[in-house]
This record gives C-alpha cells, sequence and structure tokens, in this order.
C-alpha cells in the first residue's frame, strides 16, 4: 500500500520501547511503529470522510499505548490499534472553527490546539480538562508550536511563531510577544524552547524560581540577602554585617548558600555565577556545618558547561540538560563531534576513570585516525601506538577491525601487532584471511583452545593438502591436532602419517586399531600391518612384541575352541593365571616355554595359583621340581596369606639363613626365630623377635637379652 499511495506525511516520537515513526499514506490510513530497530507495522482504522492530508495530526502515548489524533475539518478523532472515536476538546468555543496546527507535550501530558479563527486551547491530553482559551488575533496557520515547561512546573506554556512574529502563551491566558527579524526555527527541549536562526540562536525559557527570588527587585530572600551582604564586603562597606545579621536573624544562611550556588548553575553569564558562587563561599564561612559537596559540584559542572558554550564548540546546554543527560553522554557528543583534546581535559578534570573516560575518547580518536586518506599505514599505527600507548580499556584489535572494514589490511596487521592479547588479534587475522599470521599468533599464545580454533576454521578453509603443509610448518599445532584426531578423526591420523612417512607411529596406530575390533581376523590383520611398519622403521622390539601379539592371540582362540576357556584378548600374564586356575598346567608350561617367561614370574604364578586351589600336596611337589629361584620365604609366606600354617612349616628349614628369623616369625614361632637370630648373632634380628615376645615369654626374654649382651661384649 505504502509504495502504490506513497508517503503524504510522517512523524517521528519517543515511545517506551524506543524511537518510533508514523506516517499517513495518500490513500489517507496511517501507519506507525513503534521502534525502529524492531520494525513492527501497525495499520490503524480508517478516519470517516478523510480524503487525502489530514489538516493536522499528532502521536500520542498514553499508559503505554501509542494513538494517533487526527483532524478532519471540524472533526476530531483518536485513532488506537482497533477503533477510530470522534472526540470533543472540553470547552472549546463553538464559533472556535476547525483546527488547523496541534502539537503535544513532551510528556504527552499536555496538548494545544489551533484553530482557523486564531482560538489557542489548552489542556491535558486525555482531552477531559481544559486549562484554557486565548484568541491569539492570529487567523494564519502558525509555522510552528512548542511547548515550553521547565521541570517541575505547574505552569506550562505555549510558543507560537508565524514569519515575524513569536508568541508565548501562559496557563492563565497571558500573552507576551517578541518581534522576529530572521527566519527562525524551534526547537522543544528539556526546559525550554531554542529559537534558531541563521546566524544565532536564542533560549526561551520560565526564569528559574530560585533566580527569581534572588534578582527580582526588592527581594528579601535569603540568597538576595547574602548576594548583597558580598557586593557590600567587597566594598568595604558596614551593610555586610547588616545584611548577615538579618540572614543569621531568621536562622536561614544556609538557605541563602544553598540559594546562590542553585542559581549560578542556571545562569548562562559567567561572570554573574562568580559573583554567585563568591556569595555562597562568602555564606558558607559563617556556618560551622555544612557540607561543601554541592558547592564544589557545582563549581565543577560550571567550568565543564562554561567550556562546551564556547561559539568554538557551540553546546550551549542549560544545568538542567546536563544533569539530565549525564555527564557520559556529553563526553560522546564532544567525541563524536572529533572535539578530542576538550573531552580528554573534562574527563581529567572531573577525575573519571580511564576505562569510562579518556581511554574511551582515545578509542575513538584511534577509530578515526586509522581512516585519514592522506597519511602512510606507517605513520598513522606510529601516532596511534604513541596517543594510546597500554591504556587501560582501549582494544587494538577494535582499532584494527576498523582499519579494516575501512580497506587497510596492512595497516590492520600493523595495529594488531601492538595488541598485547592473542586472543583478540587471532579472530580478526581469520577475518582478514591471513591463517598463517593467525596461526603463529595463535601457537606464540600458548593457549590451545585458540589454537584448536585456528585449526579448525583453516581444516574447513583450506583444501586437505594445503591444510597438512600448513600444519608441518607448526610443529605445536601439527602435535595438537593429532591429539584431536586420536580423539575425533583416528583416519585423517592416519594419513598425516603417512603424509609425513612416518611409520614408527603407523605401527602404533595399527595397533591402536587392533583393539577396536571385534573380530580376530580384522586384529591380526591390523597387527600384521603395524608389524610391518615397525620393520620399516628398524624398531625390533616392537616388531617382535607385535609378533609374539599375534602368536597369542592365535594359541587363545585355538585353546577358546578346545576348551572353552574364554581368553581371547588377555594378556600373557592373565592367560597364564587363567590356565593355572583351570587346572590347564601342560597349556601353562608350554606358554612359559614358547614366550619365554622369566623363572621369577611363572614361579610366583604358580605358587599363588596352586596355593589359593589349596592343590598342597602339588604344591609341594612344584618346590621339590628344581631349586626355587624366588627362594622359599615366599611359600612360607603365601601359605600363611592362605592360612596353612602346617604347610608353611614345612618350607621353614628350606629357607636361607638370612631369611630364617622372618620365617620363624612369620609361622609364629618365636623359639625358633630367636634361635636363629642368636645363632646369627644379629642384634637387629633379636630385637625385632623380643617387639614380637609377650609378657608370657619371660624365659624366652631373657634368653635373647643375654644373647644380646654377650654379642654386645665381643
Amino acid at each position: 500500500e505504502v509504495v502504490q499511495s506513497q508517503v503524504l506525511e510522517a512523524k517521528v516520537f519517543h515511545s517506551p520501547y524506543g524511537t518510533g515513526i508514523a506516517i499517513v499514506t495518500g490513500s489517507s490510513r496511517f501507519t506507525l511503529a513503534t521502534n525502529i530497530d524492531d520494525l513492527k507495522l501497525r495499520r490503524l482504522p480508517e478516519v470517516p470522510g478523510l480524503q487525502g492530508k489530514p489538516s493536522c495530526w499528532a502521536v500520542l502515548t498514553q499508559d503505554r499505548q501509542t494513538k494517533v489524533l487526527v483532524s478532519c475539518g471540524p472533526e476530531l478523532y483518536v485513532l488506537d490499534n482497533t477503533s477510530c472515536t470522534a472526540v470533543y476538546p472540553p470547552g472549546l468555543s463553538p464559533q472556535a472553527g476547525s483546527i488547523v496546527h496541534m502539537a503535544v507535550s513532551f510528556s504527552y501530558k499536555y496538548l494545544a490546539l489551533f484553530t482557523d479563527t486564531g482560538h489557542l486551547w489548552t489542556g491535558f491530553s486525555n482531552l477531559q480538562e481544559r486549562h484554557g482559551e486565548v484568541d491569539t488575533k492570529q487567523t494564519a496557520t502558525p509555522k510552528q508550536m512548542v511547548w515550553c515547561r521547565r521541570p517541575r512546573s505547574q505552569q506550562p506554556s505555549v510558543v507560537l511563531m508565524w514569519d515575524r512574529l513569536l508568541l508565548v502563551v501562559g496557563a492563565y491566558s497571558d500573552t507576551i510577544q517578541f518581534p522576529m527579524e530572521d527566519q527562525s526555527v524551534l526547537v522543544g527541549e528539556l526546559d525550554g524552547v531554542r529559537i534558531i536562526g541563521s546566524i544565532s540562536q536564542e533560549l526561551l525559557q520560565e526564569v528559574p524560581l530560585v533566580c527569581q527570588d534572588i534578582f527580582k527587585i526588592a527581594s528579601m530572600a535569603p540568597g538576595a540577602l547574602l548576594l548583597e551582604a558580598h557586593r557590600e564586603y567587597e566594598k568595604s562597606s558596614q551593610k555586610a554585617d547588616e545584611y548577615l545579621r538579618e540572614i543569621k536573624e531568621q536562622n536561614v544562611l544556609g538557605d541563602a548558600v544553598q540559594q546562590c550556588v542553585e542559581a549560578a548553575a542556571h545562569e548562562h553569564d559567567p561572570e554573574t555565577q562568580k559573583a554567585l558562587m563568591r556569595a555562597a563561599s562568602f555564606g558558607k564561612c559563617f556556618l560551622t556545618e555544612f557540607s561543601p559537596d554541592q558547592f564544589v559540584t557545582t563549581c565543577r559542572e560550571l567550568r565543564v558547561l562554561n567550556a562546551v558554550r564556547e561559539s568554538s564548540v557551540g553546546m550551549p546546554l542549560t544545568h538542567t540538560q546536563f544533569k539530565q543527560m549525564t555527564l557520559q553522554v556529553l563526553i560522546d557528543r564532544l567525541v563524536y563531534r572529533q572535539f578530542y583534546p576538550l573531552a580528554i581535559e573534562i574527563c581529567r578534570y572531573l577525575k573519571i576513570p580511564d576505562y569510562q573516560g579518556v581511554s574511551r575518547v582515545l578509542k575513538h580518536w584511534a577509530s578515526c585516525k586509522v581512516q585519514q586518506k592522506d597519511l602512510t599505514d606507517e605513520a598513522i599505527a606510529r601516532a596511534v601506538c604513541a596517543k594510546v600507548g597500554d591504556s587501560p580499556g582501549v582494544s587494538y584489535s577494535d582499532i584494527a577491525a576498523t582499519a579494516y572494514e575501512c580497506g587497510r589490511t596492512e595497516l590492520a596487521i600493523k595495529l594488531l601487532d601492538f595488541e598485547a592479547r592473542s586472543g583478540e588479534q587471532v579472530p580478526l587475522l581469520l577475518k582478514m584471511k591471513r591463517s598463517q599470521l593467525a596461526l603463529s599468533k595463535a601457537v606464540e599464545s600458548g593457549d590451545t583452545d585458540l589454537v584448536y580454533t585456528v585449526v579448525t576454521y583453516l581444516k574447513n578453509e583450506m583444501n586437505r593438502g594445503d591444510f597438512f603443509m600448513t600444519l608441518r610448518n607448526q610443529p605445536v599445532a601439527l602435535s595438537l591436532y593429532r591429539q584431536f584426531c586420536k580423539l575425533q578423526e583416528p583416519q585423517t591420523l592416519k594419513d598425516l602419517y603417512n603424509q609425513d612417512d612416518d611409520h614408527q607411529e603407523l605401527g602404533n596406530f595399527y595397533v591402536s586399531a587392533s583393539y577396536r575390533e571385534k573380530r580376530l581376523e580384522g586384529r591380526l590383520a591390523q597387527l600384521q600391518s603395524a608389524m610391518d611398519e615397525y620393520n620399516k622403521a628398524k624398531n625390533d622390539f616392537s616388531a617382535k612384541a607385535t609378533e609374539d601379539e599375534m602368536r597369542l592371540l592365535r594359541f587363545q582362540r585355538k585353546l577358546d575352541d578346545e576348551k572353552g576357556a574364554g581368553l581371547l584378548g588377555l594378556s600373557l600374564q592373565a592367560t597364564m593365571e587363567a590356565l593355572m586356575s583351570l587346572g590347564l598346567h601342560k597349556q601353562s608350561e608350554q606358554l612359559y616355554r614358547d614366550f619365554r617367561v622369566p623363572d621369577k614370574r611363572y614361579w610366583w604364578l604358580k605358587l599363588k595359583s596352586l596355593a589359593e586351589k589349596e592343590q598342597w600336596e602339588e604344591l609341594e611337589k612344584f618346590s621339590k621340581s628344581k631349586k626355587s629361584p624366588i627362594g622359599y620365604l615366599a611359600f612360607v609366606e603365601v601359605c600363611m596369606k592362605n592360612n596353612n600354617r602346617y604347610e608353611a612349616k614345612k618350607y621353614v628349614s628350606k629357607v636361607t639363613p638370612e631369611q630364617k628369623v622372618k620365617a620363624h616369625l612369620a609361622v609364629g614361632d618365636l623359639e625358633g626365630a630367636a634361635d636363629a637370630a642368636i645363632e646369627r648373632r644379629n642384634d637387629l634380628e633379636m630385637g625385632a623377635v623380643l617387639s614380637r615376645c609377650s609378657a608370657s615369654d619371660v624365659l624366652l626374654m631373657d634368653k635373647l637379652n643375654r644373647a644380646r649382651a654377650s654379642a654386645a661384649k665381643k
């Protein structure tokens, strides 16, 4: 519809949801969106009898609902989401005529309507109550009509402008006229109306109450008396004391100081500001309990406001506007206008933390600097580094990103060299397609996650051959990628090893792969491949170990088929233990011989197996088969572990002299242990036996003590 019938008029407005826009189309239909950042168009109902553009209309926001007020000849309508309602302003004279202009206050609370007969109606925007009605004597439609209201004021005024006339209408139908010599534009603001001409601008506002109290003729307000007292004091006049005495008698000296400070904040003339602040400082001297915070804050704020009000800067803010917009917004406005030195001076003067103040200004300055076409990349990089240095809160990567967006890739790379955090460098380098440099920076950072990020990016962007060649130049990245492939992509790991002719790692890969095979034939095939690779790598030990594993698997499969032993996949030692537990000693001995199992390991395995199965006769025969490579103390200890003292005693006599005492103690034979210790004349062993004696072993203890004493004399 908008494309076909076009837009006749549009109005921008503010709403609780953001900045909104409303339009009226050539088909006389209204459409609006309450938030231009999240555009959702809403078509409002049709206005009865409206043909073409309405004589005037305005947007209202009430109770979080946006409405349109439309004037169609003598009729007035309110459009909302679902309905079009005819309304009539209360108290509007019948002879007022058709409404040709309307204005809504910034808060949407007040409404002003101007008719073709020159009548101005003011009241609440809900059209429930009238403030007043004035005959302006002007039948021409005003160029502009704006509300002028001071915060917390209960008396809003309306400002109307024609070609050569400015008319101010007060709440009580009072009017003031100002002749206009130049074409101007009215801009409604928080605490007044700004009149912008071709060569100058003026601010029209209601005089703040505190300024009225101090400066009106014959004022007896505390602030006025204090200001006069200070003037007389500067003249060295005794009247100063009289004014002060009068203020003190009323006990309002604190109020007087506060009034002077507040009035100074509202004044624009520096000399008037100084006079008021000096009067406040003068009165402050006579107060014992007065917080200087407001005085100091106002002084600082006035210095800032006077600086930005200079014509070279051109921001004639009022103190009320400054407090509403906050210091941060003022700094932002200076920065966007590129008044960087002034913004930095203000930040330092008001002692704003660097990350909120100076650093933020420098960041914006640097972002603008990199867009200068008349300077070389090297010159800009040096200038940025010299000015920004290591200021907290300034990211060189953000500045480099701006340079890259401007098409200055080489400058962006130079700026990234100043960035201390690799995590900030790498993403931008990848965005700039400088993958090799990004990988080098990631490796230098020592951050494995960052390296993995770059490697994953390269893998998706490059063909396989180039990707592998790139990794070969970065051993750390290659090692990390191999670790990743071991867990996620084993086939890719095999390709890497093949490309590098790394036969040792290929052998290891096939061995690992063999454990994932469920069928024996597949496992043997993988192990055969591993053995071939180990042979190529001239690793005889690994090749022989792999060959032995294949022999063991075939042996296990054969026994599983014959005996159903369930041995497949067990280690050599576990296989021998299983065979012994099943009583298959011949097969166990065959493994012992075929795989050259060390004698000590074999004897230990058989000793434990026979003892656990309580085959004591077989154990005795085994002990006599040949000299035990593990000694006979092991037999004693294993028998005792299996709770057979009788069998353990059989092997005590076979134990070597050095282990006799331990053997006797193991079976609980204290006398035998004592005799062995005395025979060897070993003090430590005799002490060990004594520690095991109880109170009832008096004779044995005496015997040992005499032996120790005798051994000590010798």
